[in-house]
């Protein structure tokens, strides 16, 4: 993992019992607000034509979940924002259960998600 400060990594696995690092496996990062791990439209021209439509998944040649949509199968989380926190929700759009992911700086340590978002993932934002 090479951490960029501000960034949010979603992880495929949990951290190991003593909670302490950062799991195996894939990953996939974000800076920003995310109003649906499936993916989204952005138009950069303001036109269909300018349109992209990004998907998001985990990391190819990561180990496990290479490739996989992040939506709904996350276990955990590294938040390497300097001062702000990062929220994980169950519903896009930021809406239903959430969980705040705390700050370390340089992804020192990983946060698992609790049982209600572990692999029940879909919507992301600076807290």
């Amino acid at each position: 993992m090479n951490c960029t400060e501000g960034d949010l990594y979603m992880n495929y696995h949990s951290v190991a019992t003593s909670g302490i690092g950062n799991p195996s496996g894939s990953f996939a990062s974000f800076y920003g607000n995310i109003s649906d791990h499936a993916g989204t439209y952005v138009s950069y021209n303001g036109t269909d034509a300018g349109t992209v439509h990004y998907i998001y998944v985990f990391y190819s040649g990561y180990g496990d979940g290479s490739g996989q949509l992040v939506k709904n199968n996350a276990a955990s989380a590294n938040n390497c924002s300097t001062v702000d926190g990062y929220r994980v929700y169950y519903n896009s759009g930021y809406a239903g259960h959430s969980q705040s992911i705390p700050h370390y700086y340089g992804c020192g340590s990983s946060t698992n998600l609790d049982a209600t978002l572990k692999n029940n993932n879909a919507s992301s934002h600076f807290a």
